[in-house]
């Protein structure tokens, strides 16, 4: 556990608001606290656990810069985390945590640029399978390689039938993990599969009503 320190204070400040900002799409508030973690790990450069955090909230402002369809603030966003998530797997490679960030990242970076994909997509696959080695039960792993395998090319190794059967893992692993449930109903609304789709995104919902997104996907995805 953190000793009561500055990096503990603002993780424990944060990691609430964190959730709230990506659930409304609030991109000025994640924005806030990738600054105010950024500052700590300035102070801490070989702490891995204060670059982890930056990694993190870099990975939240991406993924809602991707939903609010904003590509070039997402790239920036994750090149951030990358650098972070990198130093902090140098620092400490034994963490599954460290690799499944920067994995992550590797991966949101990825959509709608191939060039990015040809760059960043063996990233994404080796951080991921090295994550789930050191943490075979890690459902945010499985969720994420799901994501990757979602976005990556099938020429580079992606498939949408892999990355359902990452998600359907990921819930296995945790029920309760909405984040799972929302990317299973959007690979199997893809899949042309919109009832299944549909009720997991209504799945969602239910675990976490307060997620615009999910709502914005269920909007998509009408009953047949």
């Amino acid at each position: 556990m953190f000793a009561l320190t500055s990096l503990a204070l603002v993780a424990a400040a944060a990691a609430a608001n964190l959730d709230q900002a990506r659930n409304q799409q609030d991109r000025a508030a994640l924005e806030r606290i990738l600054v105010e973690r950024a500052a700590v790990a300035a102070q801490r450069p070989d702490d891995p656990a204060a670059q982890f955090l930056v990694a993190e909230a870099a990975s939240y402002l991406a993924e809602v810069a991707l939903e609010l369809r904003d590509r070039e603030a997402a790239r920036a966003a994750c090149e951030r985390g990358i650098r972070a998530a990198e130093r902090a797997v140098a620092l400490r490679p034994q963490v599954a945590e460290y690799h499944r960030i920067l994995g992550t990242l590797c991966g949101q970076i990825i959509p709608g640029n191939v060039l990015l994909a040809l760059r960043y997509g063996k990233c994404a696959q080796e951080s991921l399978r090295r994550a789930l080695e050191l943490d075979p039960k890690s459902w945010r792993a499985w969720l994420s390689r799901g994501v990757g395998n979602y976005y990556l090319p099938p020429a580079l190794g992606g498939s949408l039938e892999t990355a359902i059967e990452d998600f359907r893992k990921a819930i296995e692993l945790n029920p309760r993990a909405a984040d799972a449930w929302l990317w299973l109903g959007i690979a199997l609304r893809k899949a042309e599969r919109r009832s299944e789709a549909r009720q997991a995104i209504l799945k969602s919902l239910q675990l976490n009503p307060d997620r615009v997104w999910a709502r914005q996907q269920l909007e998509k995805t009408p009953a047949p």
